[in-house]
């Protein structure tokens, strides 16, 4: 619901249990008045009225003791006289930087999409459109805020627009911009590396400026964009949350500002380093989306409603809720060197031990049996397949497995044919030698032309091949920032040219076959964010495979991404990252998080261990529902420096895990309380047919087993069940 009270001037965005307010003050300034749990349509101006400090700060409009320094804006600029970080820094025509933003008008609506990026949408979502001009710049700045009701989430963009006649620079055009009128809060982030994505950090905020950021071209293995304010003694099941998540894959900045009156200004969007846009006259710029989050119960809570939401509002409807298929992934079992004997064995012996789906991986097309060559090329090989693509694709299907296709569209190779016909279609700066990055460089998607040839080919090859996945990898960073289509003043846009081109291609393919289920990979996890999740239904995690490593990884993104978005494989042990023996079990485990697969050579294993991953994988169709789409918990452990546990549930199956990393001598079993069930149903145990409470298992919980080795699994079925 979203509301206006004239009188007050306020507008209350009320979904089931949160709030959104915000208020025109008299001197036409946009103020948030309120986030948080739902408190009604009252009048909360109250709340910036009661503002009133001695400070050397300048009055706004000449009105004593108004400051609006110290106001909570709801889109703040810098410098009139506001001096914290600004959502939005301008260079106008006659090349001063300072804008004057007040309230026009406004309107509500349905939610609309925003032209050239991916945004969510539900039927039942609203919408306010707010308008702040600038009359003396000939400057409209709008703000499409949108209330999701069944969903407890908020989104926001922004348009920026030249009503002028002469072209102005956007410098900063943050998508949200949050003020909280406190700094008693952590700040809550996912960070790591390449092989170690998505760990969650947290630490207290501190006056000044703290947050993360990418300047990699993609949202990065570095750090997610997300950011997070939790009230300091939040844990899974209680306490108070904010937060934003940003719905780009490109650079991206998310930052806390604590001013010198205690005061925060949490934001989100595209990172201003770097960046920089010319708005000619008559022209708008939109901003991504930020999805806004809050949470009253802690970080299940908040877990939950941004899984719901990505869910039934962002991903591809053909797949938000269709169960994905058991694959088996060739790239650790073979890597480059293969033939067809070998993947038609590889097919055959996954599907008899219960897999569905054949990934053929990296090294199929062109002379690629290194990593030397051949991006660009995407003519399959045909003396290493043995014939052509269909027809390799036509015989893994008889033996009964569905078929998917590894590909790198956005790099080239200097060695291939597209790179050799086309050289000023790679990101480069010129007069300067290209960097390289694995012998590849990458292609300029802020060109048209190259869009289309990408849209082509990838037409081509799924019209051509009974192709029901695809593998969509991305595995360097973008250097030597610059484009030979951009004139000299807009060098500063490519990068954001670039995640549009991207959005434009993916969009596309997307609409072209809507039944090809889309993973996308970024050298693992350098690319997992609500934007690709627009178009890929899933997303590979990391390409660390370790069990233990996978931990961590998981946790963090699961924190905000559904469990059916994460991909993760059982692989070889020792791993081939970091060299780890695990169990299988403890494998099978950690990958039935998320959506299952296998990433090892079959024909190596023996009669015991085939006879294992068949049961493993029967066990896991019975409880792949669940798995996948159930509700997901984060339980609390007795050392969370040892320990790792979860439960997911849906309709009456619930499933719990638990993992020990190091085994420890002279311990006692300790029990694990469970959370988010029925207290007052019983659950009866799949593993001894006893039957208990809801009650009894989140009070005094499951006993857990000694561990006899390290990384020692453990995994609980239970069934609801109305009575004993």
């Amino acid at each position: 619901m979203i509301h206006f009270q004239k009188k007050t001037q306020q507008f209350d965005l009320i979904s089931e249990n949160s709030q959104l307010s915000l208020g025109v003050l008299p001197s036409g300034h946009l103020a948030t008045y309120y986030y948080g749990e739902k408190v009604g349509t009252v009048d909360l101006s109250y709340v910036v009225k009661e503002i009133k400090r001695a400070s050397y700060m300048a009055d706004t409009d000449c009105i004593k003791d108004f400051k609006l320094e110290q106001i909570p804006l709801a889109y703040p600029a810098y410098g009139n006289p506001d001096m914290r970080t600004p959502a939005v820094q301008l260079i106008l025509a006659d090349g001063t930087r300072i804008t004057n933003l007040r309230y026009l008008d406004h309107r509500i609506s349905e939610k609309q999409l925003i032209p050239g990026l991916p945004s969510c949408q539900h039927e039942t979502a609203e919408m306010l459109t707010i308008r702040l001009v600038d009359q003396e710049n000939k400057l409209r700045v709008s703000l499409l805020i949108s209330v999701f009701p069944q969903h407890d989430v908020f989104t926001q963009n922004i348009q920026i627009e030249n009503l002028g006649s002469t072209p102005i620079t956007i410098d900063r055009c943050m998508s949200g911009s949050l003020d909280f009128l406190s700094d008693k809060y952590d700040l809550l982030t996912l960070g790591g590396a390449w092989g170690r994505e998505a760990h969650q950090n947290r630490r207290r905020l501190v006056q000044g400026f703290q947050g993360v950021d990418s300047k990699r071209g993609a949202s990065g293995h570095g750090q997610n964009p997300f950011i997070a304010l939790l009230d300091q003694e939040v844990d899974e099941n209680h306490g108070t949350i904010y937060s934003m998540n940003l719905v780009y894959s490109g650079n991206f900045l998310a930052l806390a500002d604590v001013d010198m009156h205690q005061n925060t200004r949490l934001q989100i969007g595209i990172n201003p380093f770097e960046f920089s846009w010319k708005l000619d006259a008559k022209e708008i710029f939109h901003t991504p989306e930020v999805v806004m989050v809050e949470a009253q119960q802690g970080l299940n809570q908040l877990s939950a409603r941004y899984h719901k939401f990505y869910t039934e509002c962002l991903i591809p409807k053909n797949f938000a809720k269709k169960t994905r298929p058991i694959l088996m992934n060739n790239w650790e079992a073979t890597y480059f060197d293969f033939d067809k004997e070998t993947i038609l064995a590889l097919a055959a012996e996954g599907k008899k031990l219960g897999m569905e789906l054949f990934v053929l991986d990296d090294g199929w097309f062109g002379q690629r049996n290194d990593d030397t060559s051949s991006l660009g090329d995407w003519q399959p090989n045909v003396e290493k397949l043995g014939g052509t693509l269909e027809q390799l694709i036509a015989t893994i299907n008889q033996i009964g497995m569905a078929f998917g296709l590894w590909i790198k569209p956005e790099m080239v190779s200097p060695n291939s044919r597209l790179y050799q016909k086309h050289p000023d279609w790679i990101i480069r700066v010129t007069n300067q030698e290209p960097q390289q990055v694995r012998h590849q460089y990458v292609l300029d998607l802020s060109r048209k032309e190259v869009q289309d040839y990408l849209i082509a080919t990838l037409t081509n090859l799924l019209t051509e091949n009974n192709i029901s996945y695809i593998k969509w990898d991305m595995n360097r960073n973008i250097t030597d920032s610059g484009s030979s289509s951009l004139e000299r003043e807009q060098q500063k846009e490519l990068a954001h040219r670039y995640i549009l081109g991207l959005y434009r291609v993916l969009d596309e393919i997307t609409k072209r076959f809507p039944d090809v289920l889309l993973e996308s990979c970024a050298g693992g996890g350098g690319r997992f964010d609500p934007g690709m999740l627009a178009y890929s239904p899933q997303i590979w995690t990391s390409d660390d495979t370790d069990a233990i490593e996978r931990l961590e990884i998981q946790k963090g993104a699961a924190l905000i991404y559904p469990q059916a978005s994460m991909s993760c494989h059982v692989s070889a042990v020792p791993n081939h990252q970091v060299g780890r023996i695990t169990t299988l079990k403890t494998r099978g485990i950690v990958a039935q998080q998320g959506n299952f697969g296998y990433e090892f050579n079959l024909l190596e294993l023996s009669e015991k261990e085939k006879a294992d991953i068949q049961q493993q994988i029967t066990e896991y169709k019975t409880i792949r529902e669940t798995m996948q789409f159930g509700e997901f918990r984060q339980l609390q452990v007795y050392d969370n420096r040892n320990e790792y546990a979860w439960l997911q549930q849906k309709n009456d199956q619930v499933i719990v895990s638990h993992v020990f990393v190091q085994a420890h001598g002279n311990t006692v079993p300790k029990r694990l309380k469970l959370s988010g069930v029925q207290p007052d149903r019983y659950y009866l145990s799949a593993d001894d047919g006893k039957m208990i409470s809801g009650r009894e298992l989140m009070n005094i919980g499951l006993s857990l087993p000694v561990p006899t080795h390290d990384y020692f699994a453990t995994r609980w079925c239970f069934t609801q069940v109305s009575d004993r």
